[in-house]
């Protein structure tokens, strides 16, 4: 291996090993947790992708430093076989790339002071858009990026344009050089690189005749572009510039305007290909799809499909119910307080009664508002500990309270203000179940839930309860 005598291994950042399963590759040869990766068959890695890429080859030589140590292993591996590593991070230069660009209406330039660290970091790692389905704008790859995506077949990628058009996205990024976005998917699409994208709709800016021609224009490279998801734009009650939310009529005429778009794309296409978020049918009343709708496109994480899958679980947890035989159930709580935030409210109480005349257990449905990010913040995943708990101990509730499980959706178990459910189970002397459905509900009332906190139990000291000082 010639890095060995070209370049100085000391400036090299190396995949930190985590973990090393059992019977792997890594195993056998003598890959310890603690060493770093460096390098594969004379390649540097700088990621996981690299790992995956240069690690597929059946002979292998794998650069490691232990310590103060450089030690070089020779490994053979079968076919489909994994290296079997876990990493501490997924990239090894960086944690993760930030983004250059200063959009007004960036959720981080919105947050209140004094959360925890991460929430105030801009990422915009073209990787995690491969890894993880991350939205990214394409704004700051350098040329080693753009050859790492053609050599290694990066695809799909997930790619927030919001406007087509290059002078108005530079506006709308506040970032005068971002390049031309036409121009960068059509080298993706070139390639063989398939795409998601989005449009993040914000009134008076980027809809009506600009939504238009950007919609057509990324329909004009489908199908490499792969869907468009339509997303109003989301602004805290911290929002500095003079963007507004849509009114509920301007909400009405987008979705029209876009479903008009789908009817054209299925004949055209085969498929919708352009996709309203479950937002603007939650804020006019209207029903949700059919996840038939969404062609197959799995676009959860970006808002779409989420309530219909809700919905549809919840046909099938009737089911359940109503095959039961025992009369009567042998339910472990007799009333329920299922807390959510208030833009899905109406759909978990309708939910809630039917579940309540099935079962006869008492169901309260509580609809948080969120204080601390301002009214405007309607959706469960960015609830506050604290906002829930102040509602809660105002409010009458049962002897069990279930809360959503997004709201936790952290490798600690705490929300976004750092409070755990085990922190309000103690507060409230109450036990904590946390729920993405009503299946999840129907598992705790059974005594059968994975996620159950009772009271007065330790709490790790970070995300003890104590008075936030954070401003609302």
């Amino acid at each position: 291996m010639t890095l060995f005598n070209e370049i100085d291994l000391t400036t090299f950042a190396g995949g930190r090993i985590v973990a090393i399963e059992t019977d792997s590759v890594a195993a056998a040869i003598g890959l310890q947790v603690g060493d770093e990766l460096l390098a594969i068959n004379d390649q540097q890695v700088e990621d996981v992708i690299d790992v995956h890429f240069y690690g597929a080859d059946e002979v292998l030589e794998l650069l490691v430093r232990r310590g103060d140590e450089y030690l070089l292993f020779e490994a053979e591996r079968d076919y489909n076989q994994s290296l079997g590593l876990e990493f501490a991070h997924p990239t090894f230069d960086t944690d993760i790339r930030r983004c250059n660009n200063l959009c007004e209406f960036c959720f981080v330039l919105q947050m209140a002071p004094k959360f925890r660290r991460t929430l105030y970091i801009k990422d915009d790692d073209y990787r995690y858009s491969f890894l993880f389905g991350h939205f990214v704008t394409l704004t700051n790859l350098r040329e080693h990026d753009w050859q790492r995506i053609e050599t290694m077949k990066l695809s799909p990628l997930y790619i927030s344009v919001h406007v087509t058009d290059m002078e108005l996205r530079r506006q709308f990024l506040r970032n005068a050089t971002a390049p031309d976005i036409l121009e960068q998917l059509r080298w993706l699409a070139e390639r063989g690189i398939e795409m998601h994208t989005q449009l993040v709709v914000v009134p008076g800016l980027n809809d009506g005749p600009w939504l238009e021609r950007s919609i057509r224009e990324l329909a004009a490279l489908w199908p490499a572009v792969q869907s468009i998801s339509v997303v109003p734009v989301g602004l805290t009650k911290h929002h500095k510039y003079t963007m507004r939310p849509h009114t509920t009529a301007e909400a009405a005429v987008t979705l029209a305007f876009v479903e008009t778009l789908q009817r054209r794309y299925l004949e055209q296409f085969g498929v919708r290909f352009v996709y309203p978020t479950d937002e603007w049918y939650l804020v006019t009343g209207r029903t949700v799809p059919l996840l038939a709708a969404y062609d197959g496109q799995q676009l959860q994480e970006n808002g779409l499909g989420g309530v219909r899958g809700f919905l549809d679980e919840w046909a099938s947890v009737q089911q359940e119910i109503g095959d039961w035989q025992i009369d009567p159930f042998p339910l472990k709580f007799q009333a329920l307080t299922l807390v959510t935030a208030t833009l899905f409210a109406p759909t978990l109480q309708a939910t809630a009664t039917e579940f309540a005349q099935l079962t006869g257990v008492a169901l309260m449905v509580l609809p948080v508002v969120n204080e601390r990010l301002g009214a405007t913040i309607t959706v469960a995943g960015l609830l506050m500990g604290y906002d829930v708990l102040a509602q809660l101990q105002t409010a009458a509730y049962g002897d069990l309270i279930v809360l959503p499980r997004v709201m936790f959706d952290h490798p600690d178990t705490i929300a976004l203000d750092d409070l755990s459910p085990q922190a309000i189970a103690n507060e409230l002397q109450r036990p904590i179940a946390l729920a993405d459905s009503m299946g999840d509900v129907w598992d705790a009332l059974l005594g059968e839930a994975q996620l159950l906190f009772w009271p007065e139990q330790p709490v790790n000291g970070r995300h003890r309860l104590t008075t936030p000082d954070v401003p609302t």
